[in-house]
């Protein structure tokens, strides 16, 4: 059986909910926060020999240069070259079909970061790109461990992309440190990926992409 990756949240390259969103539209500030939640996985199909699962979900649609970023009277062109955005890493889930249920892992924002993410049990969550991303911001720097929804640029012309990708391997336990990073992760699983599944969804804030 292959092994499969779905929600009941979105479908395959379907829009993911607002309520799993970190920003959501406003008609006044063109973003406003939202309720964070993370959105319901279920996962299927694991190798008998899988020893532990990944979970890595990436914005693959970030602009590449944040110049024009929610600035008024600009927009960040649908050509821009872009780069990837980390959304949540999680190692060390069981290797049995399973999966989290909506807000189970993530339920609001919390300034500074979710120090102790709830996950699947003995599962491990690293740190994501809001770490750096609110780095210059006193009121919210710190270290952003788990799931934290899409906030896209409110004006950005592309649609963005989450993927979700499941990876079974022959581990019993990823060997990373407590404050790892999804490169982290990726470079220790090299070769030890048994199986992947993925599961698209997609996230605007500019009311003219769809």
């Amino acid at each position: 059986m292959k092994m499969k990756l779905t929600s009941e949240n979105f479908a395959d390259g379907g829009g993911i909910p607002e309520r799993c969103a970190f920003g959501v539209p406003d008609p006044d500030e063109h973003l406003a926060l939202g309720e964070n939640r993370n959105p319901q996985l279920s996962w299927s199909g694991i190798p008998a020999d899988a020893q532990s699962l990944v979970l890595i979900c990436t914005d693959v649609d970030v602009p590449s240069s944040l110049d024009d970023f929610n600035k008024e009277g600009r927009t960040i062109a649908l050509d821009l070259p872009r780069v990837d955005f980390i959304h949540w890493v999680m190692v060390d889930v069981p290797a049995a079909d399973g999966g989290v249920a909506e807000g189970e892992c993530s339920d609001g924002i919390v300034p500074r970061g979710k120090q102790n993410p709830v996950g699947p049990p003995g599962s491990r969550q690293g740190i994501n790109d809001y770490t750096g991303f609110m780095s210059g911001d006193p009121d919210m720097r710190g270290d952003y461990y788990g799931y934290e929804g899409p906030c896209p640029p409110w004006n950005d012309e592309r649609l963005h992309h989450y993927e979700f990708v499941l990876y079974a391997t022959d581990l019993p336990r990823c060997p990373v440190a407590d404050k790892f990073t999804a490169a982290d992760v990726l470079n220790a699983i090299e070769g030890h990926v048994l199986a992947e599944a993925k599961l698209t969804g997609t996230y605007s804030l500019n009311p003219d992409v769809s």
